[in-house]
């Protein structure tokens, strides 16, 4: 149900943790070796109900300095899993802890039909996992 870090990261520190689901994973795996960043631990949620709780909270605990906690996702804001898990993931988080999105915006189309413009988002989604928070933040 959750799929913790599966690359050698010192989990002390850890100051970021991404959580996703689906393909995005290789993506963001792929562009954290190419970067060379070892701050940042990337999970995977692939069972999205009923929501597996303890074996998120159990990932989550693995890394007590992360301050960030990132939801992404391929889909726009108003079709994949944001909705359904944030309030699942504040649940899961410790105090003090920052909760943010990234994912491509909210879109009426769940692809945009160019190939250049899906590559275009695809890098601003994945640069945006790694980047200084944006836009909503909720606070734990």
């Amino acid at each position: 149900t959750v799929i913790g870090e599966t690359e050698s990261i010192d989990a002390k520190k850890v100051r970021r943790v991404i959580a996703c689901s689906g393909k995005v994973y290789y993506d963001l795996v792929a562009m954290r070796r190419e970067r060379e960043i070892d701050d940042v631990a990337v999970i995977r949620v692939e069972q999205l109900y009923p929501f597996p709780h303890k074996a998120l909270a159990t990932e989550l605990k693995l890394y007590p300095k992360a301050t960030e906690v990132i939801w992404c996702q391929d889909e726009p804001a108003n079709q994949g899993a944001w909705f359904h898990v944030q309030h699942h993931l504040l649940e899961n988080m410790i105090d003090g802890q920052k909760l943010g999105y990234a994912g491509r915006q909210a879109s009426a189309s769940p692809a945009v039909g160019y190939y250049a413009k899906h590559n275009e988002q695809q890098k601003a989604l994945l640069d945006a996992a790694f980047a200084k928070l944006r836009g909503v933040v909720l606070n734990k």
